[in-house]
């Protein structure tokens, strides 16, 4: 059974921004639009690239590398090239600490 691991702290995160975490040897990409914060796993699923280095508009993330945009809340691709998910963790705030489940 997988068990939440603390990966950040909240005021590291920007409001609409994005930040590059690992837990246990899992590169994950947290995201934070308004009061949401979630997370995915860092690469995108077109080419091997850290979605992390992107940019964070409303509830997608886009790779800068080919344009390609994902879903924060499911992983789902929504623009070309990528047609594929990126894997989403399930995450949760406890004080200041976000803490995500690597399932």
């Amino acid at each position: 059974m997988s068990e939440f691991i603390t990966v950040a702290r909240l005021p590291d995160l920007p409001v609409n921004g994005l930040l590059p975490v690992e837990a246990n040897g899992v590169k994950i990409v947290l995201a934070r639009s308004g009061d949401g914060v979630h997370a995915l796993h860092d690469e995108c699923s077109h080419e091997e690239f850290p979605l992390s280095d992107g940019e964070l508009e409303g509830n997608q993330v886009t790779c800068l590398l080919h344009g390609a945009r994902f879903d924060i809340e499911t992983g789902a691709a929504k623009a070309l090239p990528a047609v594929k998910p990126v894997r989403v963790y399930e995450c949760r705030i406890e004080g200041d600490e976000i803490q995500v489940k690597l399932n």
